[in-house]
């Protein structure tokens, strides 16, 4: 059929109109499905017809964006094929990213970020500001995953600064997810904070289209300090929304913070019914974030407890499982963030150096003088290194005694309570320094000795004596001690940490900053945080 003839099929009160006037139609809310698809089709129509591929790639990406979930991705595939056809690197960047964000839709991380990082390489040779700040939200959307939040947290803050001029959405979307950061490295006032700002902000710009994301988040955020009651009624009136637009993600992650709300609440059969919802998502979409295979363990203990072995062997087939999924995504991902996007920097630092000692010429004298004093600061770093592997080897050790200890020593506080106290204003003091040890809260950052005076209801040197009676120590000494125990059981405990930078893991323990987390585990243990970790891996591996 002939262009003219495949234009006929545009209706005629729409054939002379140009794109932008079809594709505000296309976005137009008031329209139902039938009229929208006269208008996704008219759009491709006139698009193949002029042969504009900018356009072209654009007619296929507003199908992706409209068409059933089993056809977006073929769309995306018709999408970046024309991008191609243009020969521009903003055009095909545009489509790449696109397509990354629908492989994210689907939760098809690798594919998505596989797509992310070829957009990437196309809209860094542009001066493309926009797409450039969209590739930066969705590696930080990978990073979150990753339990990378400290460096998700920078993406995120540099998103919401660019978006907050001329794009609601991005906007609000960056501060969701900052939000959702803060939760994670146990900031929950933060959290509050910009839940509360992002639901202000969409009412301010006339855009509630997250309000039920800032609320949801909020009833995660409320599970986490145990508050149960508020967690379960916000997620509540949040899943509607959430189920409606299709995220099954984070209707999962609903159901699983709605569990654990109900197991915190005792309500052990309302808890298993909503872990079991989790459960069908993961079956259906191949779905789980690394903090929702709790649900399963939590199941696992249940049905232990009631004597139902063979559902209990059902569960622990399903974590085995699941375990192999999140540890083949997680190697994955973290291998191409590292390899193709962290990197790049350092690959053309890399490069400029190389280029510059390629034009040096060093005569024979100078380079073997160079040799021999290298050979001889290796042979020093090898004897040091001998020396101080012995040190680090028995830090470790000694550090690993010392949590066995803080076991047993909190223990037996618990069983004193107090009650030895001969005034009532000390031992109640010391009731809220344990609740305060047992629920984490030092884990919140720039805590001091007055603030915890004031949450305790009494003055900063009373509390200060009597830390130092109880507890032995000085009260940075003591904070800086909890927190670094705290993230040496999870590095202990959690092999997934290991993995994690020192920012990440000083954002974990609640430190302000990196400096300060390797200064305070080293003053603590007397090794780094690296060399914990390699010592704990030799362990796995059998290796003295």
């Amino acid at each position: 059929m002939d262009a003219q003839g495949t234009l006929s099929k545009i209706p005629d009160s729409i054939r002379d109109k140009d794109f932008d006037y079809i594709f505000n139609r296309i976005e137009d809310r008031k329209i139902n499905d039938g009229q929208r698809s006269i208008y996704l089709q008219s759009f491709l129509i006139k698009a193949k017809s002029e042969k504009d591929w900018e356009e072209l790639s654009n007619a296929y990406k507003n199908y992706v964006h409209y068409a059933p979930e089993k056809l977006k991705l073929t769309y995306a595939d018709s999408m970046v094929a024309a991008a191609k056809q243009s020969k521009d690197n903003e055009i095909i960047g545009a489509a790449y990213l696109s397509k990354g964000v629908a492989y994210y839709r689907q939760k098809r991380l690798a594919e998505a970020l596989d797509s992310y990082l070829i957009a990437d390489t196309y809209i860094t040779r542009t001066t493309d500001k926009y797409q450039f700040y969209k590739v930066k939200y969705n590696i930080g959307l990978i990073k979150f995953y990753l339990g990378f939040y400290g460096e998700a947290i920078a993406l995120f803050e540099e998103c919401i600064d660019f978006f907050n001029k001329d794009d609601v959405r991005g906007y609000l979307n960056s501060l969701h997810m900052l939000g959702a950061c803060y939760n994670m490295v146990g900031n929950h006032g933060l959290c509050s904070e910009v839940n509360e700002k992002g639901i202000s902000e969409g009412h301010r710009l006339d855009n509630t289209d997250m309000e039920s994301y800032f609320v949801h988040s909020e009833g995660v955020n409320q599970c986490k300090i145990h508050n149960f009651a508020l967690s379960i009624e916000k997620i509540k009136a949040a899943l509607p929304a959430i189920h409606k637009a299709g995220d099954f993600a984070n209707e999962a992650i609903g159901y699983f913070y709605l569990g654990k709300s109900y197991w915190g609440l005792g309500n052990k059969e309302l808890a298993i019914s909503y872990f079991k919802k989790m459960d069908q998502i993961y079956d259906a979409k191949d779905y789980l974030r690394p903090d929702m295979r709790e649900g399963y363990e939590l199941m696992i203990s249940h049905y232990e407890s009631i004597g139902l072995q063979d559902v209990q062997l059902y569960y622990v087939k399903k974590l085995l499982n699941a375990d192999r999924m999140l540890h083949k995504t997680y190697t994955y991902l973290q291998g191409k963030i590292h390899k193709e996007y962290d990197t790049k920097k350092l690959k053309q630092q890399k490069n400029e150096i190389e280029n510059s000692l390629r034009k040096r010429r060093y005569n024979d004298q100078i380079f073997i003088s160079v040799i021999v004093g290298l050979c001889l600061f290796v042979i020093a770093i090898i004897i040091r290194y001998l020396k101080n592997k012995k040190v680090t080897r028995r830090k470790y050790e000694e550090l690993l005694q010392k949590l066995e200890a803080s076991k047993k020593a909190k223990s037996a506080l618990s069983e004193e309570n107090g009650m030895s106290m001969s005034k009532d204003a000390e031992a109640m003091v010391l009731s809220q320094l344990k609740k305060f040890e047992d629920s984490k809260k030092f884990r919140e950052k720039d805590l001091t000795l007055t603030k915890l005076a004031g949450f305790f209801n009494t003055n900063p040197k009373y509390l200060s004596e009597i830390i130092s009676k109880h507890r032995l120590k000085s009260f940075n000494n003591y904070l800086n001690g909890l927190k670094v125990n705290y993230i040496a059981e999870k590095i202990r405990n959690e092999r997934m940490l290991q993995n994690f930078t020192d920012k990440a893991l000083g954002d974990e323990a609640g430190f302000s900053s990196t400096r300060r987390f390797v200064n305070a585990f080293e003053t603590q243990t007397g090794i780094s945080p690296r060399e914990f970790i390699d010592e704990l891996k030799k362990d796995d591996a059998g290796i003295k």
